[in-house]
This record gives C-alpha cells, sequence and structure tokens, in this order.
C-alpha cells in the first residue's frame, strides 16, 4: 500500500456527529502518523469551527437539509444539493482517498455518494438508535456500518453491521481527578449532592424553563447545581436571576472541561443525543434524560427508551418538564440506592475503544 494513506470524513451539524468524527481521525493518526485526513462539512455548521480547532483541514459543502414545513422552500435546497454534488466530486477527484468515512449529517451524503460513484471503498457510523435519513440513503452504497445499538438490522443489511459503540470524547476517559477535587476546582461543597444540568453545546429551552420555574425547589433543596445554560440563552437566564441570591446554583453557558463536571454530578439532567448517552454508559454516570422532540424521526426519545427499557436512566418527556423535572432530579439524586442501580445499570451499555475499532475498520478498507 502507498505510504501516504489519504482518508476522507464527512457530515457534521451537530456536536453529536462532530466529536465522534474527530476521535476516529485522532484513532487513525495514532494507528497510521503519516495519513493525511480531510473532513468534508457544511458550511456555516459547527464543525467549520470544531474541526480546524482539533488540528485538521476541513472543506464546506453550501448544502442544507430539507424543509419537511414549508416544502415550498426546497427548490433552493435542490440547487444547493446540485452545487455540493459538483463541488464533492472536485474534492474526491483532487484528494484521491483510500477510503470514506461518513458520521451522518447533511454533507456526507454527497460525499460518499461520490467516493461510492468512483469506487472509493465507504464507512458508515450511525450514531442513534434509529438511523438517520442520510445513513439510511448510503447504506446501500457503502461496505461497513458501524452501529451502537441492537437491532439495527431493520435499517441496515445485517451482513454490513458491525457493532463498534459510539466513539466518545477521549478527554472524558482519560481524567483522573477525583470527585472532591473537581468539586473543590467548581468551587462548589464537597458535602452537598451534585446535579449537573446540560442542554447540549447550544442548550435547550425546555430543560432551562425547568430550571426557572423552579428556583424555589433550586433554594431549598439543599442540593447544588451546575447549570449549564447554552449561548443562546445565557443572557437571558442572567437578566432574570439578577438581584437572587442563589449560591447553590452555578451558571455557565459553556462548560469546557465536562471531565471535572461529571465527576463533581452526582446526577446528570440531559438531552437523549447518542453521543452524550455514550458518554454516560462509559463512565457509569446516573441520568435524567428529556428527549428532544425537535429532531427528525423523534429518534432522541428511541435512544432514551434504549437505556430506559434496561433500568438504565429515567426518561421526563419533554412537555412534562417544566412541572416534573426539577423535583424528580432532586428525590432522585438524595435516594442512594436509586444511584447506585442505575450507575451499575448503564455501566454494562458502554462499548469501549469504539473509535479504535472503527479505525481499524477503516484501514482494512484503504488497504484494499
Amino acid at each position: 500500500m502507498s505510504k501516504e494513506l489519504r482518508i476522507i470524513i464527512s457530515g457534521g451539524g451537530t456536536g453529536g456527529h462532530i466529536f465522534p468524527a474527530v476521535s476516529i481521525a485522532n484513532a487513525i493518526k495514532e494507528k497510521r502518523p503519516e495519513a493525511k485526513i480531510l473532513f468534508v462539512g457544511a458550511l456555516g455548521r459547527m464543525e467549520m469551527e470544531r474541526v480546524p480547532a482539533a488540528g485538521y483541514e476541513i472543506v464546506g459543502l453550501p448544502i442544507a437539509g430539507f424543509d419537511r414545513k414549508r416544502l415550498w422552500k426546497n427548490f433552493s435546497v435542490m440547487m444547493k444539493i446540485f452545487r455540493s454534488m459538483r463541488l464533492a466530486k472536485k474534492v474526491v477527484r483532487d484528494f484521491k482517498p483510500m477510503a470514506a468515512v461518513g458520521v451522518g449529517g447533511y454533507a456526507s451524503g454527497p460525499t460518499l455518494k461520490v467516493c461510492a460513484a468512483k469506487g472509493v471503498p465507504c464507512l458508515i457510523q450511525e450514531q442513534n438508535s434509529y438511523a438517520g435519513v442520510t445513513n439510511k440513503l448510503l447504506a446501500k452504497k457503502v461496505e461497513k456500518i458501524c452501529v451502537a445499538y441492537e437491532g439495527m438490522e431493520k435499517f441496515f443489511p445485517a451482513e454490513k453491521i458491525i457493532m463498534t459503540g459510539n466513539p466518545v470524547r477521549q478527554s472524558l476517559l482519560e481524567t483522573t481527578i477525583s470527585r472532591e477535587e473537581a468539586i473543590k476546582n467548581l468551587g462548589l461543597d464537597p458535602l452537598k449532592k451534585t446535579i449537573l444540568i446540560v442542554g447540549g453545546s447550544l442548550g435547550a429551552r425546555t430543560v432551562n424553563e425547568s430550571v426557572m420555574q423552579h428556583l424555589d425547589i433550586v433554594e431549598k433543596s439543599g442540593v447544588q447545581f451546575i447549570w449549564q445554560t447554552g449561548k443562546y440563552y445565557i443572557n437571558e437566564i442572567r437578566q432574570k436571576l439578577e438581584g437572587k441570591e442563589l449560591p447553590m446554583l452555578k451558571v455557565t453557558d459553556f462548560i469546557s472541561d465536562m471531565g471535572t463536571a461529571y465527576k463533581a454530578a452526582d446526577l446528570v439532567i440531559s438531552r437523549a443525543g447518542a453521543g452524550s448517552i455514550s458518554e454516560f454508559c462509559l463512565i457509569g454516570k446516573p441520568v435524567i434524560l428529556v428527549p428532544s422532540p425537535n429532531v427528525a424521526e423523534n429518534h432522541q426519545w428511541k435512544n432514551a427508551m434504549a437505556l430506559v427499557n434496561k433500568d438504565a436512566a429515567i426518561m421526563v418527556e419533554d412537555s412534562d418538564a417544566p412541572a416534573q423535572l426539577l423535583p424528580k432530579a432532586v428525590d432522585t439524586v438524595q435516594n442512594e440506592e436509586t444511584l447506585k442501580k442505575l450507575s451499575k445499570n448503564i455501566l454494562t451499555l458502554g462499548l469501549k475503544d469504539s473509535a479504535s475499532v472503527i479505525a481499524d475498520e477503516v484501514l482494512k478498507l484503504a488497504e484494499r
């Protein structure tokens, strides 16, 4: 095989797609340091910032998803897809990849279609328990499909499926800090139970409203809270909290060191994105999941139920969250038996070394 190994990784749109993509790239570089890796993402989406920050080159396609509610707007979407296909052909022709990886998201469609048409062996990674539209369309064209949930044969050809789990941020697994040190670093009380509230990198309005409507519970519960509001909501929330003395409530728009935050937390409140769930499974963290209703095919609800059915997580529906979420969280964090049961059960669902296993499959395809 040529010494200059060239791999394309395509997809993105959310942290749930980008973190696995970067983890796979890092695993490939660890095994083959000379490898050249090119990312292909969607212009204006999160990957155009996050991927270069991780040290990789990225090309952006002018692609967008179909508007399912306003069908008349899809003419412009079709034009963007057409332009993206042309640009993807140029990128593949110039870069000459030996294998291609799709992680889901708009950009992976055109990129992997072009690669498959040119005979480049392709692999896709499906993070969710319910396959995304792009990956379902690509399934016939690719050679390997890496999944994180059982029963994915209902979406993909069984002979192509490999159960690998979802790659997670390696820094979370390598955190050696103790709970006591994490609590101290965050300026919290080591004697009090701690709830971490995260709504994803951009935040979640329902989760935030669930906190704001129950500040009386926050104040009187004897529990302390780390609350990541998301950058879209931080200013509004800080204004509403102005003048209120709530020392047990630590508010921030974004947590860069999630390893420390997870270590400090006795319980996490989170959306049910596949990447987050994979992290909770690997670190054994008790969690209350609030699935977002604003995702394709309601896949977050399906992700959550895969855990709830195994007694490995608690779920609160988005519509019920304003009334129920905070009271349920405070009750749960103070029940040691429940915390131990959730932690024990969720740990059994974690699949380790996912990025390394996927990287090995990519290298096998490239060597061919």
